[in-house]
């Protein structure tokens, strides 16, 4: 089992957030930027009677029997090194408090509606007027400047509205739109945002001012999925299809072995030319055009891809790892889910620990996975119960923490 840091001891340490995110887009963000050492507070409302309180990620998933409730799988994994503050903005009282808030804090990270934020009078103008330095960071569904502003956006929509539902089609021709089956579009969406804050973060300390910063997810994700599929597209006029060949090619997938599966890709000529040889192909493959230089390779991958699913049958998955890597051609064994917490690789990282909650008991996180070598990121807080640090973070702002507006 795995000890609590004693404190933050990432590169963002100092640095204070008000995190209105919920759900996994902009919660994934700012449990990054909490990860590396800043305070997030993360505020929650009470439920209205018909509804429970919190973030509604809390609701999800089965926590283990008598465990307190509220603390579901998926909010543990985007919630840790967070403290939680609740506040009923209904009260007006509630509402100097938050105003306070914002005075004390480096950075206000929402993911609610703006039109939203402006009835709570925390428009970017209002924050900035409280705090002229503030570093405000919007996760929006769509850009302010489209037809599509203001529309509530999930994964779903935005796996949909972005491209990434064609994109099985073009690998196997059913045309019927699929989804990507993780939350592809939240967490691409929330590296976008913890990366955004940190520019922002660094161009305030060059230059004292703070900035509005808007995270569209349409456009996030729509970028992210073209940087490899808008391909020959890019050129005016084009010169071909959208989606590159290589990774929308249907056999481009983990080979089936004697005993197993392989992940293999010789990518340049003096890997081919190996794997070529290795694998018993005869002169006439060896020498054959469409297979010598990366742009026939990549204009001919299905035929390709289908030499190299005929040869990794002819062993077993180690004969081919013990022939591959001594000829440095990128290769690995196939994980499956369940193999993951006893992966060699990931064990030496002691990627996977274990934490004991006092209110639910054992659970399991990843350590963060990005390596500082002088401000390491750190697991420092178990993921908050609902409202648990309410009285701790209002007695702090009324011990000096408030500034004046």
């Amino acid at each position: 089992m795995t000890s609590l840091n004693d404190k933050p001891s990432g590169p963002l340490s100092g640095i204070r957030i008000l995190d209105l995110t919920s759900v996994v887009n902009g919660a994934y963000g700012t449990q990054i930027l909490a990860d590396q050492g800043a305070d997030v507070i993360k505020l929650e409302y009470p439920g209205d009677g018909s509804e429970r309180g919190g973030d509604i990620m809390r609701w999800a998933g089965a926590p283990p029997e008598g465990a307190k409730p509220g603390m579901g799988p998926i909010f543990l994994m985007i919630n840790r090194n967070k403290r939680s503050l609740l506040l009923d903005l209904r009260q007006d009282s509630a509402r100097d408090t938050l105003r306070g808030l914002v005075a004390w804090c480096d950075v206000l990270a929402t993911s609610v509606r703006y039109d939203g934020m402006v009835r709570l009078g925390l428009s970017y103008e209002d924050a900035a007027a409280i705090r002229p330095d503030i570093v405000y960071a919007h996760a929006a569904g769509f850009g302010s400047d489209g037809p599509r502003a203001g529309e509530p956006a999930y994964d779903d929509l935005i796996q949909s509205a972005s491209g990434f539902t064609d994109i099985l089609s073009r690998v196997d021709g059913d045309p019927t739109p699929r989804m990507m089956p993780t939350l592809i579009a939240d967490k691409v969406s929330g590296l976008f945002f913890a990366q955004a804050v940190s520019a922002a973060l660094l161009h305030r300390e060059r230059t004292g001012e703070g900035q509005f910063i808007e995270v569209p997810m349409m456009e996030a994700v729509t970028s992210f999925l073209l940087v490899e599929h808008l391909y020959n597209q890019t050129f005016i006029p084009p010169t071909g299809d959208w989606a590159y060949d290589r990774i929308v090619n249907p056999n481009r997938k983990p080979f089936r072995t004697k005993d197993g599966y392989i992940s293999l890709l010789p990518y340049t000529d003096r890997h081919w030319e190996a794997f070529f040889a290795a694998a018993g192909f005869d002169e006439g493959t060896r020498s054959d055009p469409r297979f010598i230089g990366h742009p026939n390779r990549v204009k001919n991958a299905r035929e390709l891809y289908g030499l190299v699913e005929r040869a990794a049958a002819q062993k077993t998955s180690r004969e081919w790892l013990d022939i591959l890597q001594p000829l440095s051609i990128p290769a690995t064994l196939v994980n499956r889910l369940d193999d993951l917490p006893s992966d060699p690789q990931l064990a030496a990282v002691d990627f996977f620990q274990s934490f004991d909650h006092p209110e639910i008991g054992l659970y399991r996180q990843v350590k963060p996975p990005v390596r500082f070598s002088r401000t390491p990121a750190s697991i420092y807080r178990h993921p908050p119960m609902l409202g648990e640090h309410t009285q701790e973070i209002l007695a702090e702002l009324e011990d000096g923490g408030r500034v004046d507006s």
